[in-house]
């Protein structure tokens, strides 16, 4: 299990305009749901967005006018006979609030309001939809999510972020092709989330380690790597001569069973071990020590992992964090990890 209100704190970490002032009294909040949680948040964000303005961008457009504007499209209009009629069919750009990702914030508005959610949430929902009136929806199954932020739409990036939560965790399609509601924040969604939330914890709270999800590369004895997998690390932590690499983990089963007994996920240690080894190897002619963790996210199972391996000269830990627990006690254990193994 995981505390609604840890989720919070969870997002916080991983967008860092929740820290602002006209989020911090969400935190105090009581939530029956993550879908609520993420409702409010969506509603702050949004109405913030309405004070800054929303996002207008030019959008192409081709219409039959009776004044000319943009580009006459000659083929077009003598098609529709449109000179007889003293029009033409131009093409133009429209400057207008229709843009893609107002029409993601529109579409997972309309989703939200047929959602299991209060309905005073659903109220404040209703009044800012009235801001997109000239938005259209889109098709949910058929968003982009590729977008690119720069200086005039970053606002936009943590409410996009919310959205993809929402559609993803609420949304489902059913054999017969119709939609329905299901559980928020299903394993994959929560996976993505807690490792966002692992690291962006530590480039907060200790900023003077070095803190990435960087990619370790293969010590080959030779120059051939061809179809070799990408080693892209989910945290790695550097300070002075100490690394870790943490590899987190977000499962439903934080072991599995073999012959009645509890095992490590066989996969992710060879993958933890085999990150440590190469990286190891990369800094053979430095002073190092390199360190591996993988961290799971505590479930309910009575049990559960927490052990320290000493593999080829390298600590492998393996350590569970419990979610469910008060976000000080989170905090705890994260700052016992980096002080173990970097002496922070």
């Amino acid at each position: 299990m995981i505390k609604i209100r840890n989720i919070y704190y969870m997002l916080a970490y991983a967008f860092k305009v929740l820290n602002g002032q006209g989020y911090r009294n969400i935190a105090t909040e009581e939530f029956e749901n993550a879908a609520e949680l993420c409702a409010e948040i969506l509603i702050h964000g949004v109405s913030s967005q309405i004070k800054r303005g929303l996002q207008k961008e030019y959008i192409p457009k081709t219409e039959l006018l009776s004044s000319l504007r943009g580009r006459i499209d000659i083929s077009e209009s003598v098609k529709v006979l449109a000179f007889y009629k003293k029009q033409a069919v131009c093409s133009y750009d429209d400057f207008s609030v229709n843009s893609y990702m107002n029409r993601i914030i529109k579409s997972t508005i309309m989703l939200l309001l047929r959602s299991d959610i209060t309905k005073a949430r659903k109220k404040k929902l209703r009044k800012l939809s009235v801001f997109f009136d000239d938005v259209n929806t889109i098709d949910l199954d058929l968003i982009n999510w590729n977008l690119n932020y720069n200086r005039n739409n970053q606002t936009y990036q943590m409410l996009i972020s919310i959205c993809y939560l929402i559609i993803k965790g609420l949304l489902q399609t059913q054999s017969d092709g119709t939609k329905k509601l299901m559980d928020f924040l299903d394993e994959q969604r929560m996976n993505r989330l807690y490792e966002k939330f692992i690291l962006e914890y530590y480039r907060k709270e200790f900023p003077q380690v070095k803190v990435n999800a960087s990619q370790i590369f293969w010590q080959l004895d030779d120059e051939v790597n061809a179809m070799l997998p990408v080693m892209k690390t989910d945290v790695m932590l550097t300070y002075s001569e100490k690394i870790l690499i943490i590899d987190a983990k977000y499962y439903s089963h934080s072991t599995q069973i073999n012959y009645n007994k509890h095992k490590i996920h066989s996969g992710n240690m060879y993958q933890i071990f085999t990150y440590v080894k190469n990286k190891e190897t990369e800094l053979a002619d430095k002073p190092h020590e390199v360190s591996g963790m993988l961290l799971y996210a505590k479930t309910d199972e009575d049990i559960y992992p927490e052990n320290e391996y000493r593999m080829s000269g390298n600590k492998i830990a393996v350590r569970t964090l419990n979610l469910d627990s008060d976000f000080a006690m989170i905090k705890e254990q994260l700052n016992s990890i980096a002080k173990k193994y970097l002496s922070v």
